[in-house]
């Protein structure tokens, strides 16, 4: 008996630990990457796909959780910085309760982090985007840099990481 009441909590909280079955959730183009995604992170928050994001980019409020410098070598058109390290819940100010947030950072670790947060603090609308700006820029997507232009640049977080930008549809920064 003590064996299956331990197994019914473990399956208990392995449930709540990843709220998106696969089948539900959006895929990477690259298979590889898709796997790696789904391996770090744990879909506490849900996911929205890249595409998903671009056909309602103008109906949504959309957060970049990476570091300042990497915000500044390109991000997702209109998409406001947000952070990480400083996250900063004025940076929020304005925002109602009850709107649609998209965040993301490199891959999608950090973004859910802070989704976690948002969701804590009574954000009830707040998506991850699945593969991040790695993802928006394999898919071919646009970003721009400070001055709103569009650039070919993306931070790649470090050597490791850039790995997953395909060199064919970005210029690797870190």
């Amino acid at each position: 008996m003590k064996k299956l009441l331990t197994i019914l909590i473990t399956l208990v909280f392995a449930k709540l630990g990843c709220t998106q079955s696969p089948a539900e959730r959006p895929q990477a183009d690259n298979p590889a990457f898709d796997k790696k995604i789904a391996q770090t992170i744990r879909f506490t928050v849900p996911t929205i796909g890249v595409r998903e994001l671009n056909d309602i980019q103008d109906e949504v409020y959309i957060f970049d959780t990476r570091e300042q410098q990497e915000y500044d070598i390109s991000h997702i058109q209109g998409a406001r910085y947000l952070g990480y390290e400083d996250f900063n819940e004025a940076r929020l100010a304005g925002i109602p309760k009850d709107a649609r947030i998209v965040l993301y950072c490199s891959i999608g670790y950090r973004s859910e982090k802070i989704g976690e947060k948002l969701i804590k603090m009574g954000y009830s609308n707040v998506s991850n985007l699945y593969g991040s700006i790695f993802e928006w820029v394999n898919q071919g997507l646009p970003v721009v840099g400070t001055e709103g232009k569009p650039t070919r640049k993306v931070h790649t977080y470090n050597s490791k990481w850039s790995q997953w930008v395909d060199p064919e549809k970005a210029e690797k920064v870190w």
